[in-house]
């Protein structure tokens, strides 16, 4: 009950005029940022997060949680239209949304993924308003050394799982790591990788980190290799569902935010493994399995629902233990401690007003994003025929301005061009940005737990070990970095499969989570030449 009356006054204060205005704002202007070719949610967070900087605290959360929803949503209309994903979790959409759309079916393939949106995003939020106030009073009891093991664990989690190898994943958190050592000693007061500067002394802001490797490398890497010429957009008309739409959907979307909510609470979870499941599952318990790879309806409403539910399972973690599980809830992190403000356990206490009119405005954002920009979808469309010169000059230019307007210092102008120049290199070597912002935000808080730790056991390292909890996490890293290594060995011991027929009855038994396995990672094969095919280089 009281998190209901918590809600409720969350609602009181979401629904004031001006802020009603704020989140009218956010949703506007993250769906028009989002909807840009290659920008995701995360990239159009960061980019819009200097914008609120001149608010108050609770009207600013208010406006971003628009900016957060409205950015999830422009992903999602250039995976239809353009068969160009923001992100990785929006590869699924573009299978068959782009398919619909090429088939005249652009609006229905719209209409779905916002309806879907909403009820997945609307589930997801009453789920986190639920669960977040149980982990914080399950954290309240956790110790140093637990708090230290759970981000140890998030980080090891988060980068085993990206990049196209472990060692791009773990190269890319050494670098958010030594960023994160820039600036002055805590405990000690010396300085560290200043280099003889005095204003990097306080470190180096996240915001500036964050506009720097997702916005300025983004647009540096489509500089370099993508045709400049207009985009080809398809006509949108008015976006409409049919009542045989409405009956193949409604079920996705309830199975995608089922999928979708507990993938993106976890600390290795994300988007990508819920969306290939939601999708896969459509695919067999459809009544039309032929239209699938040519248009299924489908496969745009769960994959979507996914994509959202797992949003909202994301800021679980991220509220009420300060763990960001994915880029966006970095950047959203970012926000926070630029306002000075520390998510966690005590986050609910020490600014209980501020969550939960941030949660209620995450519902607010939710319904606005789908009454606004059902509408709006032609008008996106056009957006999305600027030439990309002007487009992307556009995108360097808001982030210039953004990172300046942070500390109002030129220097932060060199660090984003140094960064970015950084960015620009980790897509060329295939390294995985979100382990750097990770490294960059949870690395002083890690170092702050681990001195805690050893300074309540004497400097005992056995002090790391002196929690059940944090005991019991250690046994999961070890697991996590061990399973490869048991893996391949396992692989290199299994006898030879019998031939012909012996083959298929294995197959037969291998059961459904191979299947489910194989099928998605056919569907990334496959939705990979077909979403990089048209962004080849001039030869």
């Amino acid at each position: 009950m009281d998190v209901w009356s918590s809600l409720m006054d969350g609602f009181a204060t979401a629904l004031t005029p001006m802020n009603f205005l704020y989140a009218v704002i956010g949703v506007i202007l993250g769906t028009a940022v989002g909807v840009l070719p290659g920008l995701g949610p995360a990239m159009t967070v960061a980019l819009l997060l200097p914008v609120t900087y001149a608010l108050e605290p609770t009207s600013a959360f208010i406006m971003f949680a628009g900016i957060y929803y409205g950015g999830m949503y422009g992903g999602s209309t250039t995976s239809i239209l353009l068969n160009t994903p923001g992100e990785s979790s929006s590869v699924v959409t573009a299978i068959e949304g782009n398919k619909m759309a090429k088939a005249g079916r652009a609006a229905q393939a719209l209409a779905t993924a916002a309806i879907g949106s909403f009820v997945a995003g609307t589930i997801g939020t009453a789920l986190l308003a639920v669960c977040a106030p149980i982990v914080v009073k399950f954290a309240v009891s956790l110790g140093a050394p637990s708090y230290f093991a759970i981000m140890v664990l998030a980080l090891l989690a988060v980068t085993a799982v990206l990049g196209s190898s472990r060692l791009r994943g773990f190269a890319s958190l050494g670098l958010g790591l030594a960023i994160g050592l820039v600036g002055m000693d805590s405990v000690t007061g010396q300085r560290r990788l200043t280099f003889g500067q005095p204003l990097l002394a306080d470190g180096l802001d996240i915001v500036v980190v964050a506009v720097a490797i997702f916005a300025v490398g983004e647009a540096l890497w489509v500089a370099a290799h993508l045709r400049r010429t207009p985009l080809h957009a398809i006509p949108v008309g008015q976006p409409w569902m049919g009542k045989s739409d409405w009956k193949r959907s409604w079920k996705p979307w309830l199975r995608g935010t089922a999928f979708g909510f507990p993938f993106g609470a976890l600390p290795a979870g994300g988007a990508e493994i819920p969306t290939f499941l939601s999708y896969v599952t459509e695919k067999r318990l459809s009544k039309h399995p032929e239209e699938f790879g040519k248009g299924a309806i489908e496969g745009v409403a769960g994959p979507e629902a996914a994509n959202n539910a797992a949003a909202a399972g994301t800021l679980t973690p991220m509220l009420a233990l300060g763990l960001p599980t994915n880029a966006t809830a970095a950047v959203m992190l970012a926000a926070f401690t630029s306002y000075g403000i520390q998510p966690g356990p005590q986050l609910f206490e020490s600014q209980g007003p501020l969550v939960w009119a941030l949660i209620a405005s995450l519902f607010i954002g939710n319904f606005l994003l789908l009454i606004i920009n059902l509408p709006l979808a032609p008008l996106w469309a056009k957006l999305l025929q600027l030439p990309r010169p002007y487009l992307y000059a556009g995108i360097l230019f808001f982030a210039t301005l953004g990172a300046y307007s942070v500390n109002l210092q030129a220097f932060d102008l060199v660090i984003l061009l140094i960064l970015g120049a950084l960015g620009f290199m980790m897509r060329r070597f295939g390294l995985p940005v979100l382990p750097l912002i990770l490294g960059v935000i949870l690395g002083p808080r890690i170092e702050g737990q681990l001195r805690k730790t050893l300074q309540l056991s004497a400097g005992d390292p056995a002090g790391l070990f002196g929690e059940p909890i944090a005991v019991v996490i250690y046994v999961i890293i070890a697991l996590i970095l061990l399973w490869p290594f048991a893996y391949k060995l396992f692989r290199r011991n299994r006898p030879v499969a019998a031939p012909a027929g012996g083959a298929e009855s294995g197959e037969a038994e291998s059961g459904g989570a191979s299947a489910l396995a194989t099928e998605a990672d056919d569907t990334v094969h496959s939705n990979h030449t077909a979403v990089y095919s048209d962004h080849k280089e001039r030869p």
